[in-house]
């Protein structure tokens, strides 16, 4: 690739300068740092729920605002935040985030109050927001070369993929041994360690002449639409589909989001421009994520459910039970996602990624009362981790690839609305499911406490499988949608020709 005047004129204020050789792999590390926290959050308070409940005194109506707190302001301002990193620069934006994200998260720790919890998590999710598409915005314009992009996107896939995982372990083991507090204090280590990377390696660039305005229709459809999906689906959890309030919030939610297409395709400078997602390979992409993001909140929902209440374990115990998923995740992402992605494209990948994953899965299917750890569970998590692996080093790749630089922000965004999206979806959706097929056994068997044992497991058990189902759709989609290797490689050598500009657009 090369760079003309024109493009590094036209890049954002403040993005980072394309990292020096030997720098690139620092910056990688600094923003797969920032990376984890973002996503270790969205997990690592749920352990610490009861312990903070005691200590507080909240009611169990009044527990799941600390979680839904957190994702309705971050997945609802991803793309504000992704488009903010556009227009001012990701190297700013991504400090800010991250001196925001570790003050929110100090503020969150020292609660005296329910109140000031929740208000402490909505802010980490505001600065969250900020913080992630900045993240892997750098990523996108820091590795161009094929080979470099493919094994940077295969750690950083790894970290989003195994991210929930980790918060699980690291959120038992905080509590075991100290205070649920210090589940949002360590934040504060990794945004230190982060920010002090980040003011060392990331090079600012020169001003720019002219930036975009801010599409504030656009921001206020999409942010309110999108709130109104989460919180709809989060009520749903809690009250039912019936509930007007759950009724209210997702039509009002799907009314926005289409007002908010119809104005992208209106406005001079959209917060979304549309050709970042009807491109067939990002569309793919971003599909698959999201629906990712339901059959991996089956398992650490489902499973932590199983281990604890089934299995008798201990937070800390569940946490490292977890520990083999998100090794396999790197493993399967690190070792073959990065080598096999520039040879083969993501469509063969994300396709065989799946494939295991479903299988891993289907595994999780046959525990049981009486099932061993290492007989059922290990298995599961670990066949199903190398898929994830497979699965996200190639769609977080395909998704802000060929993208113009000053679109790489939203770009980035749009994969984590996606991830947060399909998070929320699926705790909603298969709750409710598996609170069904609870309810309808316990109807047909009785009540007796092994009636409610095996109820119980009706309903992991269906979760699982509609989770296994879902990967077989995310096979579908990376089989039919994403396109053949190598018309990819005829349009980027087209690209390359006909383009000098730095635009990284090698897909593979």
């Amino acid at each position: 690739m090369t760079s003309t005047t024109s493009a590094a004129t036209a890049a954002p204020n403040s993005s980072p300068a394309p990292a020096a050789r030997d720098h690139k792999w620092i910056i990688l590390a600094i923003v797969g740092l920032a990376q984890l926290m973002v996503v270790l959050d969205a997990t690592i308070v749920n352990i610490a729920l009861p312990s903070a409940q005691a200590d507080l005194g909240f009611s169990n109506d009044n527990r799941q605002w600390i979680v839904t707190a957190y994702s309705l302001a971050f997945g609802s301002l991803l793309l504000l935040g992704g488009r903010l990193s556009d227009i001012f620069g990701r190297r700013t934006t991504f400090i800010i985030g991250l001196v925001g994200f570790a003050g929110a998260s100090v503020l969150g720790g020292a609660a005296d109050s329910f109140g000031a919890l929740v208000a402490a998590r909505a802010l980490q999710g505001v600065f969250g927001a900020l913080l992630a598409p900045s993240a892997l915005g750098i990523m996108t314009t820091s590795f161009t070369e094929p080979k470099e992009r493919s094994k940077a996107f295969a750690i950083f896939g790894a970290i989003a993929g195994s991210g929930a995982a980790v918060g699980l372990l690291l959120g038992g083991v905080l509590t075991e041994y100290t205070s649920w507090r210090f589940c949002l204090f360590v934040n504060v280590v990794f945004a230190v360690l982060a920010l002090v990377g980040a003011i060392v390696f990331l090079k600012a660039r020169g001003v720019v002449a002219h930036k975009p305005k801010v599409d504030v229709p656009g921001v206020v459809t999409v942010t309110a639409g999108l709130v109104g999906i989460v919180y709809g689906f989060s009520n749903a959890e809690t009250s039912s589909w019936s509930d007007p309030v759950t009724i209210a919030c997702l039509a009002a939610g799907v009314v926005l989001l289409i007002a908010f297409v119809l104005i992208q395709q209106r406005v001079k400078h959209p917060l979304l421009p549309l050709r970042v997602i009807l491109n067939r390979d990002r569309g793919g992409a971003y599909l698959t994520v999201g629906l990712a993001g339901i059959g991996m909140f089956a398992v650490f929902l489902f499973l932590t459910y199983y281990m604890e209440q089934t299995l008798n374990f201990s937070s800390l115990k569940t946490g490292v039970a977890f520990l083999p998923m998100p090794l396999s995740i790197m493993f399967s992402a690190t070792l073959f996602g990065s080598r096999l992605l520039p040879r083969v494209g993501p469509r063969l990948l994300i396709f065989v990624g799946a494939l295991i994953a479903a299988g891993g899965l289907a595994l999780l299917t046959r525990i049981g009362l009486d099932s061993s750890y290492a007989g059922v569970v290990l298995p599961g998590l670990i066949v199903m981790g190398l898929g994830m692996g497979l699965i996200f080093s190639s769609a977080m790749n395909t998704a802000t690839s060929g993208v113009a630089r000053e679109d790489a922000g939203v770009a980035s965004a749009t994969v984590n609305t996606a991830q947060q999206i399909g998070g929320s979806i699926g705790t909603a959706l298969l709750s409710t499911l598996s609170a069904n097929a609870i309810t309808s056994y316990l109807d047909d068997h009785g009540r007796t406490p092994t009636d409610l044992a095996n109820a119980t497991l009706s309903g992991y058990h269906l979760a699982f499988w509609i989770a296994t189902g879902v990967f077989l759709i995310i096979a579908l989609i990376g089989g039919l949608l994403i396109r053949p290797h190598g018309v990819r490689q005829a349009e980027v050598a087209a690209a390359g020709e006909h383009s000098g500009s730095d635009v990284p657009v090698a897909a593979h």
